[in-house]
């Protein structure tokens, strides 16, 4: 009795893992973007938030793409953030 469920709560915790593991990918129009200190500004200000995995600014494209942890934050916190960091952001509706 106890060998199931010990495998039962191994089960219970591998598929809570890999939940939690599926990162989503967003694309982000920003403006005000006009040099390479901007870029720096923005990657900065998205490394301050819980759950962003990585990020590319495009300031030629004027894009942000996130890859984030969506069980620690929400493409809305990140696009709060840079515009905090003085861009406005907006999530792409497509998502890329």
């Amino acid at each position: 009795m106890r060998n199931k469920w010990i495998v039962g709560l191994t089960l219970a915790l591998s598929a809570g893992l890999a939940a939690a593991a599926a990162p989503k990918k967003a694309v982000l129009d920003v403006q005000n973007m006009t040099c390479a200190a901007c870029s720096i500004t923005i990657s900065k200000a998205l490394d301050k938030v819980p759950g962003v995995q990585s990020n590319h600014v495009d300031a030629e494209a004027a894009t942000v793409t996130v890859v984030f942890d969506p069980s620690r934050t929400s493409i809305s916190a990140v696009s709060r953030a840079i515009t905090d960091a003085g861009f406005p952001a907006k999530a792409r509706s497509d998502g890329g």
